[in-house]
């Protein structure tokens, strides 16, 4: 009885963060987004600056804001931000997930995210541990209305020649950030 009420319980949560329009009209496609991004570039470090903020989600409804993208002398580089709902329901964040079969398992988290390096041509996936779990931020659940989480997502580092990378995740647009060195 208890599994069938958790059960239950999840799948409520699941389609109210699906469901419906907030009913505003603010003259955009549900598919639309906006990135917003620190106009003199900024210090990449962990200095809480807004190097990038993008919005998107159902409804417009997410914000994701990134404060730092450190590259360290490990080889790592390490994204750093905020997460918001500014939408009228709880934001349930089933595409979050990897694509990657490894990652499956991660459930709601930054596993999905990706970091492209236009300059050298390549795309970087979230790195993980010996045990398959994704190096970055897993979510207990869906995000109620007006909730902000700190996360965090770490790749290989591109070459030190790369300046310059960019952040997606899920249905969210990818933020064009400056990598900061340590």
């Amino acid at each position: 009885m208890t599994a069938t009420v958790a059960i239950t319980t999840g799948l409520v949560l699941a389609v109210a963060g699906c469901s419906g329009d907030d009913g505003g009209d603010d003259g955009k496609k549900p598919g639309d987004s906006q990135q917003e991004n620190n106009p003199d570039g900024g210090d990449s470090g962990d200095s809480g600056k807004v190097l990038a903020q993008v919005k998107g989600g159902k409804g417009g409804a997410l914000t994701l804001t990134i404060t730092s993208a450190a590259r360290d002398d490990s080889g790592f580089t390490t994204f750093k931000g905020t997460l918001k709902n500014d939408g009228p329901t709880v934001a349930v964040l089933p595409g979050w997930s990897s694509e990657e079969s490894e990652l499956q398992d991660n459930g709601l988290s930054m596993a999905g995210a990706t970091m492209v390096d236009k300059k050298g041509k390549k795309r970087y996936f979230i790195l993980r541990d010996t045990n398959g779990h994704c190096l970055c931020t897993r979510f207990t659940g869906g995000f109620e209305q007006g909730e902000t989480s700190e996360w965090f997502a770490q790749f290989p580092a591109p070459p030190s020649s790369t300046g310059k990378v960019d952040f997606q995740v899920a249905d969210l647009p990818s933020a064009t950030v400056k990598l900061s060195g340590e």
